[in-house]
């Protein structure tokens, strides 16, 4: 049986870069930066006001009191015609560019008001207050970076630096399709030898919180022809998922059914539990992930193999990202396979940070994944580990199951 990281090595060695298209930045959140992001304007394109005040010479103000000359008003989105003169300010709002000749704002809590006139009360050194022209960015200035996928903040400064379309990776195409004749969807007549299914509509959101394009081609029964034509909808796709087998074997049935249809086999069966079963391949131009049928070991190898190629695929980092916890329990060692153990995570008053796996780990049991914030990770052969030893573990909560 393959390791872990050999099978992930395997299956991102398929991952071929998506082509680019052009969206709106409006349309940019959760897309991948195809390109270079920069900045088609300087922000600011001159020096502004920071604060409602007064633009000022630095010099007529280097003392306080002084009285000035009002010469004029500035709002934002306006501009003061003329230089200053000694002895002469004028009324600025926040935002507006400074008039030539001043060099420093005076915030109107510090003045006096009068007729044509204010008293300055407090002296200002000079660039008090003042947003210097490429504060923020310079025209031409990379922004974003290509391979940055775009959050909420990234569509504001994109905007910002007036780009109103985006290069991004197109999205990955997925297909999902659960099989078995003793499956059937939620709401409909469960028989005595059946159950829900839940496989297919717990990937559907994990693709979702993936922000990758996804359809449910549904359940198709253990009949190699009726699996054959379910399986033809995900032609032109990037990847079919599909989850579960025949009930004489995990993944019988898909192994010889695509396979009468041109899938060509890598591998099957992974040294870990839970997730043995898993089997990779191609079909045409579209990869294949064959998930175990356990619902438990179809989300974790959704975690461990089906996002890091999503993320490849789009020039993301594919890597899996694990923190270092402490056992709050002892630990028994273990045999040839890697575990995932569905763990809950605590933090004590010094900040550290523990992980206590769940008693039972059968991978029948969704609540116990449900409720679990991370997986804490047994290499294979690990010896027994005392309460307080070092384990790794991913972090699942608010991340990999969570949009």
């Amino acid at each position: 049986m393959l390791t872990v990281v050999e099978a992930r090595r395997r299956i991102l060695d398929n991952a071929a870069l998506l082509p680019a298209e052009v969206v709106p930045v409006a349309s940019g959140l959760g897309r991948v930066l195809a390109e270079d992001l920069t900045a088609r304007v300087t922000q600011p394109p001159a020096a502004v006001s920071a604060m409602d005040g007064y633009a000022v010479r630095g010099a007529d103000v280097a003392t306080a009191p002084v009285t000035l000359k009002v010469v004029g008003a500035v709002p934002a989105g306006a501009r003061h015609e003329g230089t200053l003169g000694p002895g002469e300010c004028v009324r600025i709002f926040t935002g507006a560019p400074l008039p030539a000749g001043a060099d420093t704002i005076v915030i109107q809590e510090d003045t006096r008001a009068g007729q044509g006139t204010v008293e300055v009360l407090e002296a200002t050194p000079p660039g008090r207050y003042v947003r210097p022209a490429g504060l923020d960015f310079a025209a031409g200035r990379v922004g974003l970076p290509a391979g940055k996928r775009l959050t909420a903040r990234d569509i504001g400064l994109a905007a910002a630096m007036n780009r109103p379309w985006l290069s991004v990776r197109r999205r990955p195409r997925v297909a999902v399709l659960a099989t078995g004749d003793e499956v059937v969807m939620p709401g409909d007549p469960v028989g005595p030898s059946q159950i829900v299914s839940s496989n297919a509509l717990a990937l559907m959101a994990f693709l979702a919180c993936e922000g990758v394009e996804a359809v449910n081609l549904g359940i198709a029964p253990d009949r190699p022809e009726a699996l054959q034509a379910m399986a033809a909808g995900a032609a032109g796709m990037d990847l079919l998922l599909t989850t579960g087998g025949a009930s004489v074997g995990e993944h019988d049935l898909v192994q010889s059914a695509l396979g009468e249809r041109g899938l060509a086999l890598d591998f099957w069966k992974i040294a870990m539990r839970p997730g043995k079963p898993l089997m990779f391949g191609r079909i045409g131009g579209t990869a294949l992930l064959g998930l175990p049928g356990n619902p438990v070991s179809t989300m974790v190898c959704a975690l461990l193999f089906v996002r890091p190629f999503l993320r490849a695929l789009q020039g993301l980092p594919a890597g899996i990202e694990t923190v270092t916890a402490l056992a709050a329990r002892d630990l028994p060692e273990n045999d040839n396979r890697e575990d995932y153990l569905r763990s809950r995570l605590s933090q004590d008053a010094a900040g550290r940070l523990w992980v206590e796996p769940y008693g039972k780990q059968d991978s029948s049991m969704l609540a116990l994944l449900a409720g679990a914030d991370a997986l804490a990770i047994r290499p294979v052969r690990a010896p027994a580990l005392a309460k307080g030893g070092e384990i790794q573990v991913i972090r699942i909560e608010g991340s990999a199951f969570s949009p």
